[in-house]
């Protein structure tokens, strides 16, 4: 029973899915079969549309245009191509949708596909060679409506040109005959529009639009750019340029070069340029003059600030001639009086060739600056260059002048500072000295009951160091580096000497003053009494440390605390 079930259940499955899939063709054949009948149905109408009434109704017009002999040929060519269409190309579209419909009916649709697409390129093709048939038969159909709006137009604006002339007449007087010429010729152009347009001369008409056409566009520039170009040719530019010739006079005369502008040949190019300007102007030809002219006006109006920029060159000019020449006569003086010492500063501070050098090399640039300026002040005499020029030479020589002193006063403090550690070594051997001198008589002042031995080798040290000292400050030529170490030996021995002095000294009171007042005690505590005895025979021996040390720890045996009061007061 199961078995049976499921072959039935698979069976149903197969049948149902064989059901499926027929249905699912036949409407996807149904789709495609209703586009290709929609596609053909599409096609037949587009080929309807090819002839439109329009096109008869435009022919029949341009037949009641023809009265000469080429609007007839334009008639009897757009006759022949119209029955062309209708009578040879429209029954093989219409053979070829016939055939399409047979196709369709049998079921063909493989061939079918095929010929939808040749159809179909057919119709379009057929259908822009009628619409381009129609529109050249509407440019005759409706030439006259389109002309008439474009001369209305045309008038109008030739009227706003006239009222323009008519209304400034003096500023074109300068044009008066060309421009009245143009006026004479727009009218006979107007009245030539007139007499085509009543003898159907429609090709005859777009020229004379298109002639019209130009020559206003031409004479509306004319009428508004002539005013400007008059006042910029005939009165601007001529004054700028008589005010610029009068400003060089001057200037030329106050010793300032300006042959670098080339004014002169810019002039006379200038006048070359009006001249071809108002030649074409008689002619109307206003091409560029209006730039050209305000470029021209521009540039004139630039040499007033090249005439500026020289005189404030001049000013900068003179006043760096005169601080250029304080300085380097300052610096030659003093390269100068260097250079001379240079043996004995060699000599004095043993310095040798490459540490000197920079003297004899600031020499040599400070006279090579001196040469260039020079030059400079005499070319400025002479008034070969402009003040421009010259001014940036001098600013060049100044920033050199500049950099050549930073040296200088480098090479200048270096050389001091050799002097001045001489000098600062001599004050302070008579510094040392007196302090040496100052330890002995303390030494002398408190009569230690025996001076230490180190006190002695460190004052031989001190004293031998000095002597060095003294050595080296004798000796010609002088060692800076071996005077300074000298220097801060011998400094160093004595202040050690003197330090020790003065410890001992402090150290040998606080002992002594220790058993003064311990002695109080001796006699009520025989602890203290031994304690301040070792204390005494520490002393005369010269251990004053440990005799110090001793009478503290005697007298806190009986005064608690003396020990840190005592300390606190020796440290």
């Amino acid at each position: 029973m199961g078995r049976m079930n499921f072959l039935l259940l698979a069976g149903a499955y197969y049948i149902l899915t064989i059901i499926i899939i027929i249905v699912v063709l036949s409407l996807i054949n149904k789709r495609e079969n209703r586009k290709l009948k929609d596609e053909i149905a599409k096609l037949e109408k587009d080929k309807n549309l090819i002839i439109s009434a329009s096109m008869l109704s435009e022919l029949n017009k341009v037949e009641a245009l023809v009265n000469n002999e080429e609007m007839k040929s334009k008639y009897d060519d757009w006759q022949e191509r119209f029955h062309h269409i209708k009578d040879v190309e429209m029954p093989r579209l219409a053979d070829s949708i016939n055939e399409l419909d047979a196709l369709f009916m049998n079921g063909d649709l493989k061939s079918l596909k095929g010929l939808v697409l040749k159809t179909d390129f057919d119709v379009n093709y057929l259908k822009t060679k009628a619409d381009f048939l129609l529109e050249e038969i509407k440019e005759i159909t409706l030439s006259e409506e389109r002309n008439r709006e474009v001369i209305t137009k045309l008038k109008a604006e030739y009227r706003n040109i006239v009222s323009t002339y008519k209304d400034h007449l003096n500023d074109y007087e300068i044009v008066k005959v060309p421009i009245e010429l143009q006026f004479e010729n727009i009218d006979k152009l107007f009245q030539a529009f007139e007499n085509a347009m009543e003898e159907n001369a429609y090709t005859e008409v777009g020229k004379i639009v298109k002639a019209i056409d130009d020559i206003i566009v031409n004479l509306k520039v004319v009428v508004e750019e002539t005013p400007s170009i008059v006042a910029l040719g005939k009165n601007l530019i001529p004054k700028k340029v008589e005010d610029i010739k009068s400003i060089c006079e001057k200037m030329s005369k106050d010793g300032y070069n300006l042959e670098y502008l080339n004014i002169d040949y810019n002039i006379k190019e200038a006048d070359k340029k009006m001249q071809d300007i108002f030649q074409r102007l008689n002619v109307l030809n206003l091409e560029d003059s209006l730039f050209e002219l305000k470029t021209m006006h521009d540039y004139f109006d630039s040499l007033y600030n090249d005439f500026e920029k020289e005189k404030i060159s001049k000013r900068i000019y003179e006043d760096y001639s005169r601080s250029i020449l304080l300085k380097l006569t300052r610096l030659e003086k003093i390269n100068n009086e260097l250079y001379k010492k240079l043996g004995d500063i060699k000599y004095s501070y043993d310095l040798n060739d490459d540490e000197v050098s920079v003297i004899a090399d600031l020499k040599d640039e400070i006279s090579d600056l001196r040469n260039h300026f020079d030059k400079v002040i005499d070319v400025g005499r002479s008034h070969i260059w402009a003040y421009s020029k010259l001014a940036r030479e001098l600013e060049l020589i100044n920033s050199k002048l500049f950099k050549t002193e930073e040296r200088l006063n480098v090479a200048l403090r270096t050389l001091g500072s050799l002097k001045e550690d001489e000098h600062r070594a001599r004050e302070q051997l008579d510094e040392i000295k007196k302090l040496l001198f100052q330890t002995k008589e303390k030494v002398r002042s408190y009569k230690l009951p025996i001076i230490p031995k180190n006190y002695y080798v460190e004052l031989a040290e001190a004293m031998e160091a000095i002597e060095e000292m003294v050595k080296e400050l004798d000796k010609r030529p002088i060692s800076i580096k071996t005077l300074n170490m000298r220097v801060d030996t011998a400094r160093d021995l004595v202040l050690k000497v003197y330090n020790t002095i003065n410890e001992t000294i402090k150290t040998a009171k606080m002992a002594e003053m220790a058993i003064v007042y311990g002695n109080r005690y001796r006699v009520t505590n025989k602890e203290v009494d031994f304690g301040l005895v070792k204390a005494e025979n520490l002393f005369y021996k010269g251990n004053f440390k440990s005799s110090l040390e001793n009478a503290i720890n005697a007298i806190n045996i009986v005064e608690p605390g003396i020990h840190k009061r005592l300390l606190d007061e020796y440290k």
